[in-house]
């Protein structure tokens, strides 16, 4: 069993999403540790570029203020081998194709899986283009995560048969961010998906509070949550560690008790 797999073996997974290097990578390494203590079943890592079309202005300034940093591919590399000295849980990057393409294709896939990275959610690449990146993952034991929106209709029994790891569904139209409400039919989606998927399905985009997590797990197998989370580290900076934590328990509580009913 893969650790992608086992994140999803014992219940809902709480997948928080997190952009590298905001405010720096130290503030980074504790906040994912607190994460995973916290109950996080697998970590979504953030590489920041300069133009993350599929985020909102939440998640665009982060990888503003990782970049103004100094943030760069090779030293989130370097971050993931620390934080693999203790923690086993399954992350994935998400990141673009360009920062893919820049470092050289072959190059980052093996740094990924010589790192400890499980795969990787490329939110550009349409699937009738990943064939361009999937043959090098495979060879070096990486997925690529697949992205279904409201919007894939007559595409779903396509992308979610070749699904690998787990299936980022859309929850919303439009870039990430808080939403007050999520008016998509989550349940209908998902049961599409899963007529032709044999990977577990995770719903993000715009979930933020416990009662739309627990109310995305009646219908998924897992909750991602990023802009509600960058939102408390742009808040208190390099002393958000604590705060991202007991926000993460909260959430990971939320889908439990719909585990649990």
């Amino acid at each position: 069993m893969s650790r992608i797999e086992q994140a999803f073996a014992n219940g809902k997974a709480f997948i928080p999403f997190i952009t590298c290097g905001d405010p720096d990578l130290e503030t980074t390494e504790k906040i994912v540790k607190e994460m995973v203590a916290a109950g996080a079943d697998l970590v979504e890592l953030g590489i920041p570029f300069s133009d993350p079309t599929a985020e909102g202005p939440t998640i665009q300034a982060a990888n503003l203020r990782a970049l103004s940093a100094g943030c760069t591919t090779d030293k989130v590399f370097d971050m993931v081998i620390r934080l693999r000295e203790s923690i086993s849980i399954p992350m994935v990057f998400m990141t673009y194709a360009n920062v893919v393409f820049s470092y050289g294709s072959e190059k980052f896939m093996a740094r990924c899986a010589e790192v400890g990275i499980d795969g990787l959610i490329l939110p550009d690449i349409p699937y009738e283009e990943k064939g361009e990146f999937v043959d090098i993952m495979h060879r070096y034991g990486l997925d690529l995560i697949s992205l279904i929106a409201p919007t894939s209709a007559g595409r779903i029994s396509m992308i979610a048969s070749e699904a690998e790891g787990f299936i980022y569904v859309v929850s919303s139209l439009g870039v990430t961010g808080v939403r007050s409400s999520i008016t998509t039919d989550i349940s209908t989606l998902c049961s599409a998906i899963r007529a032709s998927a044999k990977v577990p399905c995770a719903v993000g985009f715009g979930i933020s509070t416990p009662e739309q997590a627990g109310a995305m797990a009646e219908h998924a197998d897992g909750v991602i949550v990023g802009s509600a989370i960058v939102k408390i580290i742009a808040q208190h900076g390099r002393e958000a560690a604590p705060f991202v934590g007991e926000y993460v328990r909260s959430m990971k509580a939320a889908i439990n008790r719909k585990d649990m009913d």
